[in-house]
């Protein structure tokens, strides 16, 4: 054969892009359990990049929603495994289906009396919301898509940024269907 002629070479499973992805867990809300989420997802060597756990309906289960780095094969790999936890009711990667995606962000921004009404307007426009106005700091609440924080964050950051703090992202998927429901079925 010769170099030309040669069929591609195929790319090992795992070896592909990796990208960001949304797990959703629902947990039984006990000790430990989100210890064990976390270790086992620096065993799979994956960085999570937020978490959010909050209580359900049920009080007595938690629903986690995972932002982490991978490709799609370890991704898939590491939900797996989060089955073979004893207090993981269900897992879900919603990354490529039709959810409603936010987050919470508080921006603490440096201000004087010259500035203040810029960064109040800049709040606004970018659908932010000032919850605090100091002598020298304006608190701005963005709430929304995280490239729409994002947005934002960056604008006012022209001013100086004194404090930042963001919740992750919380997702749910469109439509009428439950990830919560499928766990009490």
């Amino acid at each position: 054969m010769t170099p030309s002629s040669q069929a591609p070479a195929r790319s090992l499973p795992g070896s592909g892009e990796a990208r960001r992805h949304l797990i959703v867990a629902i947990v039984n809300n006990r000790p430990g359990v989100l210890n064990r989420v976390a270790s086992l997802m620096r065993a799979r060597n994956f960085n999570i990049e937020s978490l959010a756990v909050s209580a359900t309906d049920d009080p007595g289960t938690s629903r986690m929603t995972l932002t982490i780095l991978g490709d799609e094969v370890h991704v898939e790999q590491a939900a797996k495994q989060l089955y073979k936890l004893i207090d993981v009711l269900k897992v879900q990667d919603v990354t490529d289906d039709s959810i409603v995606e936010h987050e919470l962000a508080l921006i603490k921004v440096r201000a004087t009396k010259r500035n203040r009404p810029e960064i109040v307007s800049v709040a606004e426009m970018h659908h932010g919301r000032v919850v605090d106005l100091g002598d020298d700091a304006v608190v701005v609440e963005a709430i929304g898509e995280p490239g729409e924080v994002d947005r934002l964050v960056e604008l006012l950051r022209e001013f100086g940024i004194k404090e930042l703090v963001r919740t992750g992202s919380v997702v749910m998927s469109r439509g009428s269907g439950s990830i919560e429901e499928q766990v009490k079925r």
